[in-house]
Protein backbone atom coordinates (compact mmCIF):
# COMPACT_ATOMS: atom_id res chain seq x y z
CA UNK A 1 0.00 0.00 0.00
CA UNK A 2 1.93 3.39 -0.97
CA UNK A 3 0.46 6.64 -0.64
CA UNK A 4 1.72 9.82 -1.75
CA UNK A 5 0.88 13.75 -0.59
CA UNK A 6 0.84 16.39 -2.76
CA UNK A 7 0.75 19.55 -0.69
CA UNK A 8 -1.18 22.87 -1.20
CA UNK A 9 -1.88 26.45 0.28
CA UNK A 10 -3.11 26.31 3.23
CA UNK A 11 -7.28 26.17 3.41
CA UNK A 12 -7.50 24.83 -0.82
CA UNK A 13 -7.03 21.19 0.76
CA UNK A 14 -4.63 18.79 -0.43
CA UNK A 15 -4.24 15.42 -2.81
CA UNK A 16 -3.05 12.29 -2.25
CA UNK A 17 -2.01 9.07 -3.68
CA UNK A 18 -3.23 5.56 -2.43
CA UNK A 19 -2.80 2.26 -4.23
CA UNK A 20 -2.45 4.12 -7.56
CA UNK A 21 -5.65 6.55 -7.14
CA UNK A 22 -5.92 9.79 -6.24
CA UNK A 23 -7.78 11.18 -2.83
CA UNK A 24 -8.94 14.49 -1.39
CA UNK A 25 -8.25 15.84 1.90
CA UNK A 26 -10.30 19.47 2.68
CA UNK A 27 -12.10 20.42 5.84
CA UNK A 28 -16.19 20.94 5.99
CA UNK A 29 -17.59 22.34 9.14
CA UNK A 30 -14.44 22.26 10.91
CA UNK A 31 -13.89 18.52 10.12
CA UNK A 32 -11.27 16.46 8.22
CA UNK A 33 -13.00 15.01 5.07
CA UNK A 34 -11.34 12.25 3.08
CA UNK A 35 -12.79 11.37 -0.50
CA UNK A 36 -11.08 8.98 -3.05
CA UNK A 37 -11.70 10.53 -6.37
CA UNK A 38 -12.04 6.72 -7.98
CA UNK A 39 -9.40 8.35 -10.81
CA UNK A 40 -5.58 8.11 -11.40
CA UNK A 41 -5.63 11.45 -13.18
CA UNK A 42 -4.30 14.22 -11.29
CA UNK A 43 -6.16 17.05 -13.32
CA UNK A 44 -9.62 15.03 -12.57
CA UNK A 45 -8.86 14.93 -8.82
CA UNK A 46 -7.84 18.28 -8.98
CA UNK A 47 -11.04 19.19 -10.46
CA UNK A 48 -13.33 17.53 -8.04
CA UNK A 49 -11.38 19.01 -4.99
CA UNK A 50 -12.10 22.25 -6.64
CA UNK A 51 -16.12 21.43 -7.02
CA UNK A 52 -16.05 20.66 -3.03
CA UNK A 53 -14.58 23.45 -1.89
CA UNK A 54 -16.94 25.46 -3.68
CA UNK A 55 -19.65 23.65 -2.43
CA UNK A 56 -18.02 24.07 1.03
CA UNK A 57 -18.00 28.01 0.26
CA UNK A 58 -21.68 28.52 -0.78
CA UNK A 59 -22.91 26.11 1.92
CA UNK A 60 -24.39 23.12 -0.48
CA UNK A 61 -21.32 20.48 0.66
CA UNK A 62 -23.41 17.25 1.73
CA UNK A 63 -20.99 14.45 2.84
CA UNK A 64 -21.10 11.12 3.10
CA UNK A 65 -22.06 10.80 6.32
CA UNK A 66 -25.45 13.14 5.60
CA UNK A 67 -25.85 11.40 2.63
CA UNK A 68 -26.49 8.48 5.39
CA UNK A 69 -28.32 9.79 7.73
CA UNK A 70 -31.77 8.63 8.13
CA UNK A 71 -35.59 9.62 9.76
CA UNK A 72 -34.45 6.61 12.14
CA UNK A 73 -31.98 8.30 13.36
CA UNK A 74 -32.89 11.38 13.88
CA UNK A 75 -35.67 10.12 16.13
CA UNK A 76 -33.13 8.25 17.77
CA UNK A 77 -31.40 10.94 18.72
CA UNK A 78 -34.60 12.51 20.26
CA UNK A 79 -35.70 9.66 22.21
CA UNK A 80 -31.69 9.26 23.61
CA UNK A 81 -31.85 13.05 24.47
CA UNK A 82 -35.54 12.48 26.54
CA UNK A 83 -34.00 9.23 28.50
CA UNK A 84 -31.05 11.63 28.72
CA UNK A 85 -33.25 14.10 30.38
CA UNK A 86 -35.71 11.85 32.13
CA UNK A 87 -38.34 14.44 30.30
CA UNK A 88 -41.87 13.85 31.39
CA UNK A 89 -43.41 14.08 28.21
CA UNK A 90 -41.47 10.71 26.75
CA UNK A 91 -44.81 9.02 25.93
CA UNK A 92 -46.33 11.98 23.93
CA UNK A 93 -42.82 12.56 22.30
CA UNK A 94 -43.15 8.31 21.35
CA UNK A 95 -46.64 8.50 20.00
CA UNK A 96 -45.53 12.07 17.94
CA UNK A 97 -42.76 9.43 16.46
CA UNK A 98 -45.26 6.98 15.52
CA UNK A 99 -47.10 9.33 13.77
CA UNK A 100 -44.16 10.87 11.75
CA UNK A 101 -42.55 7.71 10.55
CA UNK A 102 -46.05 6.94 8.31
CA UNK A 103 -44.92 9.84 6.33
CA UNK A 104 -41.05 10.01 6.86
CA UNK A 105 -40.34 6.22 7.68
CA UNK A 106 -37.23 5.00 5.84
CA UNK A 107 -36.54 8.89 4.01
CA UNK A 108 -33.06 9.87 4.26
CA UNK A 109 -32.80 13.34 6.44
CA UNK A 110 -31.46 14.92 3.60
CA UNK A 111 -35.01 13.80 1.38
CA UNK A 112 -37.13 15.65 4.56
CA UNK A 113 -37.10 18.91 2.92
CA UNK A 114 -39.30 21.91 3.81
CA UNK A 115 -41.71 21.55 0.76
CA UNK A 116 -42.32 17.61 2.20
CA UNK A 117 -42.57 19.30 5.72
CA UNK A 118 -45.48 22.05 4.37
CA UNK A 119 -46.82 18.92 3.04
CA UNK A 120 -47.13 16.84 6.15
CA UNK A 121 -48.77 19.47 8.12
CA UNK A 122 -51.12 20.24 5.71
CA UNK A 123 -51.95 16.62 5.35
CA UNK A 124 -52.27 16.13 9.43
CA UNK A 125 -54.64 19.30 8.58
CA UNK A 126 -57.00 17.05 6.43
CA UNK A 127 -57.07 14.33 8.74
CA UNK A 128 -58.69 16.83 11.33
CA UNK A 129 -55.25 17.43 13.52
CA UNK A 130 -55.33 19.71 15.59
CA UNK A 131 -52.47 22.37 15.01
CA UNK A 132 -51.41 22.21 18.29
CA UNK A 133 -50.74 18.76 17.75
CA UNK A 134 -49.29 19.17 14.47
CA UNK A 135 -47.04 21.73 15.56
CA UNK A 136 -46.07 19.18 18.98
CA UNK A 137 -45.10 16.56 16.18
CA UNK A 138 -43.56 19.09 14.12
CA UNK A 139 -41.16 19.97 17.21
CA UNK A 140 -39.70 16.49 17.93
CA UNK A 141 -38.47 16.25 14.07
CA UNK A 142 -36.92 19.30 14.41
CA UNK A 143 -35.57 18.50 17.59
CA UNK A 144 -34.10 15.97 16.29
CA UNK A 145 -32.31 17.63 13.34
CA UNK A 146 -30.70 20.45 16.15
CA UNK A 147 -29.10 17.43 17.58
CA UNK A 148 -27.83 15.97 14.66
CA UNK A 149 -26.60 19.51 13.67
CA UNK A 150 -24.72 19.80 16.90
CA UNK A 151 -23.27 16.27 16.61
CA UNK A 152 -21.58 17.10 13.03
CA UNK A 153 -23.54 14.63 11.32
CA UNK A 154 -25.84 17.18 9.27
CA UNK A 155 -24.46 20.39 8.37
CA UNK A 156 -28.11 22.78 8.72
CA UNK A 157 -31.42 21.38 8.98
CA UNK A 158 -34.83 22.55 6.81
CA UNK A 159 -36.81 24.87 7.21
CA UNK A 160 -40.24 23.70 8.96
CA UNK A 161 -43.55 25.17 8.72
CA UNK A 162 -45.22 28.34 10.82
CA UNK A 163 -48.05 27.01 12.49
CA UNK A 164 -50.15 29.84 13.95
CA UNK A 165 -51.32 27.79 17.11
CA UNK A 166 -53.66 29.95 19.98
CA UNK A 167 -53.12 27.21 23.14
CA UNK A 168 -55.22 29.19 25.14
CA UNK A 169 -58.35 27.31 25.92
CA UNK A 170 -61.66 28.56 27.60
CA UNK A 171 -62.74 24.81 29.47
CA UNK A 172 -63.81 24.80 32.97
CA UNK A 173 -66.02 22.24 35.16
CA UNK A 174 -68.79 23.55 36.81
CA UNK A 175 -70.14 21.59 40.15
CA UNK A 176 -73.00 19.87 38.70
CA UNK A 177 -70.49 19.08 35.75
CA UNK A 178 -67.96 17.44 38.16
CA UNK A 179 -70.77 15.13 39.33
CA UNK A 180 -72.41 14.05 36.52
CA UNK A 181 -68.58 13.27 35.08
CA UNK A 182 -67.32 11.26 38.27
CA UNK A 183 -70.66 9.42 37.85
CA UNK A 184 -69.60 8.86 34.03
CA UNK A 185 -65.49 8.02 34.64
CA UNK A 186 -64.37 4.53 35.76
CA UNK A 187 -63.64 4.12 39.08
CA UNK A 188 -60.33 4.02 38.59
CA UNK A 189 -60.37 7.74 37.41
CA UNK A 190 -63.07 9.03 39.80
CA UNK A 191 -60.15 9.92 42.75
CA UNK A 192 -58.51 11.43 39.89
CA UNK A 193 -60.88 13.90 38.88
CA UNK A 194 -61.88 14.53 42.18
CA UNK A 195 -58.13 15.23 43.19
CA UNK A 196 -57.26 17.62 40.29
CA UNK A 197 -60.50 19.94 41.15
CA UNK A 198 -59.30 20.29 44.70
CA UNK A 199 -55.34 20.80 43.93
CA UNK A 200 -55.55 22.64 40.23
CA UNK A 201 -52.35 19.94 40.04
CA UNK A 202 -50.91 19.20 36.36
CA UNK A 203 -51.44 15.58 34.81
CA UNK A 204 -47.64 14.22 35.58
CA UNK A 205 -47.95 15.32 38.89
CA UNK A 206 -51.29 13.38 39.86
CA UNK A 207 -50.31 10.45 38.38
CA UNK A 208 -46.65 10.26 39.51
CA UNK A 209 -48.07 11.52 43.17
CA UNK A 210 -46.33 8.16 45.61
CA UNK A 211 -47.07 7.66 48.92
CA UNK A 212 -44.05 8.60 50.37
CA UNK A 213 -44.99 12.18 49.75
CA UNK A 214 -48.82 12.17 51.45
CA UNK A 215 -48.21 13.28 55.24
CA UNK A 216 -51.61 12.12 57.44
CA UNK A 217 -50.19 12.98 60.15
CA UNK A 218 -49.27 16.86 59.00
CA UNK A 219 -52.18 16.81 56.86
CA UNK A 220 -50.33 17.93 53.86
CA UNK A 221 -48.80 16.83 50.55
CA UNK A 222 -45.28 17.58 49.38
CA UNK A 223 -43.49 17.50 46.10
CA UNK A 224 -39.94 17.51 46.27
CA UNK A 225 -37.68 20.02 43.58
CA UNK A 226 -37.57 17.96 40.55
CA UNK A 227 -40.84 16.28 40.35
CA UNK A 228 -42.81 19.13 39.50
CA UNK A 229 -42.96 20.75 35.71
CA UNK A 230 -41.22 24.06 37.25
CA UNK A 231 -38.90 21.97 39.56
CA UNK A 232 -39.92 23.65 42.91
CA UNK A 233 -40.74 21.97 45.56
CA UNK A 234 -43.96 22.68 46.35
CA UNK A 235 -46.84 21.65 50.21
CA UNK A 236 -50.55 21.64 49.32
CA UNK A 237 -52.43 21.20 53.18
CA UNK A 238 -54.99 18.57 53.11
CA UNK A 239 -56.66 18.51 56.77
CA UNK A 240 -58.72 21.64 55.81
CA UNK A 241 -60.27 19.90 52.85
CA UNK A 242 -62.26 17.00 54.24
CA UNK A 243 -63.41 16.07 50.72
CA UNK A 244 -59.89 15.84 49.79
CA UNK A 245 -58.46 13.49 52.95
CA UNK A 246 -61.79 11.38 52.02
CA UNK A 247 -60.13 10.54 48.67
CA UNK A 248 -56.64 9.93 50.07
CA UNK A 249 -57.91 7.89 52.60
CA UNK A 250 -59.99 6.04 50.13
CA UNK A 251 -57.29 5.40 47.83
CA UNK A 252 -54.56 4.29 50.59
CA UNK A 253 -57.03 1.99 51.72
CA UNK A 254 -57.13 0.37 48.36
CA UNK A 255 -53.68 0.19 48.38
CA UNK A 256 -53.21 -1.78 51.79
CA UNK A 257 -56.41 -4.64 50.06
CA UNK A 258 -54.17 -4.77 46.60
CA UNK A 259 -50.80 -5.39 48.87
CA UNK A 260 -52.25 -7.90 51.15
CA UNK A 261 -54.33 -9.84 48.20
CA UNK A 262 -50.94 -9.32 45.66
CA UNK A 263 -47.97 -9.20 48.03
CA UNK A 264 -46.41 -6.29 45.73
CA UNK A 265 -46.12 -2.62 46.78
CA UNK A 266 -48.41 -0.72 45.22
CA UNK A 267 -46.32 3.47 45.58
CA UNK A 268 -48.45 5.46 43.63
CA UNK A 269 -51.50 7.08 44.84
CA UNK A 270 -53.58 6.86 41.92
CA UNK A 271 -53.13 3.46 39.82
CA UNK A 272 -55.44 1.09 37.77
CA UNK A 273 -55.60 -2.28 39.72
CA UNK A 274 -51.81 -1.26 41.45
CA UNK A 275 -50.38 -0.62 38.18
CA UNK A 276 -49.37 3.13 36.65
CA UNK A 277 -52.22 4.97 34.50
CA UNK A 278 -50.47 5.96 31.22
CA UNK A 279 -53.61 6.95 28.86
CA UNK A 280 -57.09 6.70 28.99
CA UNK A 281 -57.53 9.44 26.25
CA UNK A 282 -60.46 7.58 25.31
CA UNK A 283 -62.28 6.52 28.42
CA UNK A 284 -62.10 10.05 29.56
CA UNK A 285 -63.65 11.26 25.84
CA UNK A 286 -66.17 8.28 26.53
CA UNK A 287 -67.34 9.42 29.93
CA UNK A 288 -67.05 13.44 28.78
CA UNK A 289 -69.50 12.50 26.31
CA UNK A 290 -71.83 10.38 28.50
CA UNK A 291 -71.25 13.49 31.30
CA UNK A 292 -72.58 15.77 28.64
CA UNK A 293 -69.49 17.87 28.55
CA UNK A 294 -67.96 16.38 25.18
CA UNK A 295 -64.38 17.30 25.36
CA UNK A 296 -63.56 18.35 28.50
CA UNK A 297 -59.50 17.48 29.10
CA UNK A 298 -58.06 16.43 32.51
CA UNK A 299 -56.43 20.22 32.30
CA UNK A 300 -60.08 21.75 32.01
CA UNK A 301 -59.82 20.52 35.87
CA UNK A 302 -56.85 23.14 36.52
CA UNK A 303 -58.48 25.91 35.26
CA UNK A 304 -61.19 24.83 37.64
CA UNK A 305 -59.21 24.95 40.68
CA UNK A 306 -57.83 28.40 39.85
CA UNK A 307 -61.35 29.77 39.11
CA UNK A 308 -62.63 28.36 42.61
CA UNK A 309 -59.35 29.68 44.52
CA UNK A 310 -60.53 33.54 43.05
CA UNK A 311 -64.22 33.13 43.79
CA UNK A 312 -62.96 32.13 47.49
CA UNK A 313 -61.13 35.43 47.34
CA UNK A 314 -57.38 33.37 47.86
CA UNK A 315 -54.62 36.05 47.33
CA UNK A 316 -52.99 34.80 44.17
CA UNK A 317 -49.23 34.88 45.68
CA UNK A 318 -50.92 32.10 47.81
CA UNK A 319 -52.78 30.30 44.70
CA UNK A 320 -49.95 30.05 42.57
CA UNK A 321 -48.23 28.38 45.22
CA UNK A 322 -50.70 25.59 45.68
CA UNK A 323 -51.11 25.02 42.19
CA UNK A 324 -47.46 25.46 40.72
CA UNK A 325 -47.97 28.39 38.94
CA UNK A 326 -44.40 30.36 38.54
CA UNK A 327 -45.90 33.65 36.48
CA UNK A 328 -48.86 35.72 37.29
CA UNK A 329 -48.99 36.39 33.75
CA UNK A 330 -49.71 32.27 33.16
CA UNK A 331 -51.99 32.34 36.39
CA UNK A 332 -54.46 35.41 34.71
CA UNK A 333 -54.55 33.05 31.83
CA UNK A 334 -56.23 30.05 34.02
CA UNK A 335 -58.52 32.14 36.10
CA UNK A 336 -61.42 31.57 33.67
CA UNK A 337 -64.47 34.07 33.72
CA UNK A 338 -67.41 32.19 32.85
CA UNK A 339 -70.88 33.65 32.41
CA UNK A 340 -72.14 33.05 35.12
CA UNK A 341 -69.40 35.06 36.86
CA UNK A 342 -70.55 37.99 34.68
CA UNK A 343 -73.83 37.73 35.92
CA UNK A 344 -73.58 37.48 39.80
CA UNK A 345 -71.42 40.80 38.91
CA UNK A 346 -74.01 42.37 37.57
CA UNK A 347 -76.36 41.31 40.16
CA UNK A 348 -74.14 42.55 42.55
CA UNK A 349 -73.95 46.25 40.61
CA UNK A 350 -77.59 46.06 40.29
CA UNK A 351 -78.16 45.57 44.38
CA UNK A 352 -76.31 48.09 44.92
CA UNK A 353 -77.88 50.63 42.42
CA UNK A 354 -81.33 49.15 44.09
CA UNK A 355 -80.02 50.21 47.48
CA UNK A 356 -79.34 53.88 46.10
CA UNK A 357 -82.01 54.35 44.59
CA UNK A 358 -84.35 55.35 47.31
CA UNK A 359 -81.56 58.02 48.41
CA UNK A 360 -81.17 59.86 45.29
CA UNK A 361 -85.12 60.15 45.05
CA UNK A 362 -85.00 62.23 48.31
Amino acid sequence: MTSTTTRRPRGTGSLYLKNGRWWLKFYANGQPVRESTGTTSRREAERLLRQRLGEIGVGSYVGHDEKRLTFEDLTDMVTADYTLNARRSAGRMGHAIKRLAKSFAGFKALQITAARLTAYAAERRSQDAALATIQYELAVLRRGFSLAVAAGALSRRPVFPSLNVSNAREGFLEPAQVEALAEALPDYLKPILRFAIATGWRRNEILGLTWVRVDFAAGVIRLEAGSTKTNEARQFPIDALPALVAVLKSQRNLAVTLEAATGQPVPLVFHRFGQPIKDFYAAWRAACTRAGVPGRLLHDCRRSAVRNLERAGVSRSVAMKLTGHRTEAVYRRYAIVSEQDLREGVAKLASLGTERAPEAAS
